[in-house]
């Protein structure tokens, strides 16, 4: 089982990049877990890239596939160390690799279509990919790829948050407080929100600064786990913010 984060409201459980830059220090059960987590946590930001490289959907499901496959059968994260950083730079160096090399080698040896997690990813990754070409060809691949990257931590988030409150006493706050998340504090309408939840206004405010401090610690917790090290976290949150405000 992959690492977990303790709530209030259950286990939080995360990919531990930290676990797979540390690979000789686990077992092999433990960094295949962290793999698989990975594999359907961030498919899609990588399959949204191999499309923008060209490629057909059936062609980039098979790339995806056989990527992950690689990371795992051919030793390949025996190269990733401590001092890498970041999953997603290391991720996407080694996919620009594997597609610079072992792409004749995937095509003679072809399974057709890839798993049916690769399908269902691919669907998530289509939608990236529609952005990604909405954005025209002045933007980066790289750069994209960050956006995308940041856009699956970021709804990953808001869907741990959702399901915590499923698990409360009030789940229909959720969808109420939701849109604070992107609102600026002097925008916020809290006599609006506490009319709607029916309570107080200074309730209403203090409930949704608990939401967005919740967002936040969820948040930071997704990002610890695809760093290295503690140290890297704030500077990859405010990355991938700034990556998002460059939209």
């Amino acid at each position: 089982m992959s690492p977990a984060f303790h709530t209030h409201l259950g286990e939080f459980h995360t990919t531990r990049w930290s676990v797979v830059v540390g690979a000789q220090g686990h077992s092999p059960a433990q960094v295949n877990a962290s793999v698989e987590s990975l594999y359907r946590q961030y498919l899609s930001p990588l399959y949204a890239y191999v499309r923008r490289r060209g490629y057909s959907p059936h062609d980039a499901q098979d790339l995806t596939h056989d990527f992950f496959s690689r990371l795992l059968e051919k030793g390949w994260l025996s190269s990733a160390h401590q001092d890498r950083g970041r999953l997603r730079t290391f991720l996407l160096v080694a996919m620009k690799r594997f597609l610079a090399n072992e792409w004749d080698r995937t095509r003679a040896d072809k399974r057709g279509g890839g798993s049916r997690l690769v399908s269902l990813q691919s669907e998530e990754g289509e939608r990236l990919f529609s952005a990604d070409d909405a954005a025209g060809s002045s933007v980066p691949d790289e750069l994209l790829f960050d956006r995308n990257w940041a856009m699956v931590l970021m709804r990953t988030t808001l869907d741990h948050l959702r399901r915590e409150y499923e698990r409360s006493t009030r789940p229909n706050d959720f969808d109420v407080l939701k849109s604070c998340l992107t609102a600026e504090r002097g925008d916020i309408d809290y006599p609006a929100i506490a009319r709607e939840l029916q309570l107080l206004p200074a309730s209403a405010r203090s409930l949704v600064h608990r939401f967005r401090r919740r967002f936040r610690e969820i948040f930071r917790e997704e990002v610890a786990g695809t760093v290295s090290s503690p140290e890297e976290v704030e500077d990859e949150m405010r990355a991938l913010i700034s990556t998002l405000g460059r939209q």
